[in-house]
């Protein structure tokens, strides 16, 4: 891969693991000057390691991006130690407790919206003021097919990850003449740790999931993080405010 992010910055969050840690390394490979963020630690320093190792630059700031402070913080540093800031994904995130509708916990629901909406939506406000600085910027935010579509059982992720594409399409709006294109990825069933604890007991679990992708398989990780270098390139520039589905056709059924 060309060099194409050489002198730019980019923010990753939930980049500890799975797609998080996919789209950091991806976004170093294109030259970008990487910033890693997580609530797990030893995770997020390993993602540092396997950038540095390939002879990119990275940091690592330990960050729980349900508490408005903690991203500000994070942005700060980013600023502090980089001087700006030109891509974020926004893609921390959890998959909380199943369960219908009924029997969702209240703690469930909060923590999950907490995270999976309420953190992309702070990340946003805080990254957005500093992308205005240097004329610009693009965002992308991990929304899910789950944000799409219906899904019985997961009534809070539901609910946050349609936030999420609400939310994306909403700023990219507000932004759109400032220069700063802001999109959603729509994942479908990736193999990532979020889904290896889902099947980890119950392996019968994992074939249903593979079913209901017409593409006959779990996607990879890489390429979710492929979609969001690309929503990020100039090769996007005429994008902003879709969420794209990267779903192996989910929910074209």
């Amino acid at each position: 891969m060309s060099k194409q992010f050489e002198g730019k910055v980019a923010l990753v969050t939930g980049a500890a693991s799975g797609i998080g840690r996919a789209s950091a390394l991806a976004f170093a490979r294109a030259g970008a000057k990487t910033v890693v963020a997580d609530v797990v630690v030893e995770g997020g320093e390993e993602t540092v390691r396997m950038i540095k190792a390939a002879g990119g630059d990275a940091l690592f700031v330990r960050t729980d991006v349900s508490k408005a402070a903690e991203v500000e913080t994070l942005i700060q540093q980013v600023v502090e130690t980089y001087g700006r800031l030109d891509y974020a994904h926004n893609n921390a995130g959890i998959e909380g407790e199943g369960a219908p509708t009924a029997d969702c916990t209240e703690e469930n629901w909060d923590r999950i919206i907490n995270i999976n909406l309420k953190g992309v939506w702070l990340c946003m406000k805080y990254a957005i003021p500093q992308m205005l600085k240097h004329g610009g910027g693009a965002i992308v935010n991990t929304a899910s097919v789950a944000g799409l579509v219906g899904v019985p059982g997961g009534s809070a992720y539901s609910a946050a990850k349609g936030g999420v594409v609400q939310l994306t399409r909403t700023v990219a709006l507000e932004y759109a003449k400032a220069g700063i294109r802001v999109n959603a990825v729509c994942p479908g069933a990736i193999r990532t740790p979020m889904v290896e604890r889902i099947v980890a007991n119950r392996p019968e679990v994992e074939a249903v999931i593979i079913a209901l992708e017409p593409i006959g398989r779990l996607g990879k990780p890489e390429e979710i993080a492929e979609a969001v270098v690309w929503l990020c390139s100039d090769a996007a520039s005429f994008v902003t405010g879709v969420p794209l589905p990267v779903d192996g056709g989910w929910v074209a059924q």
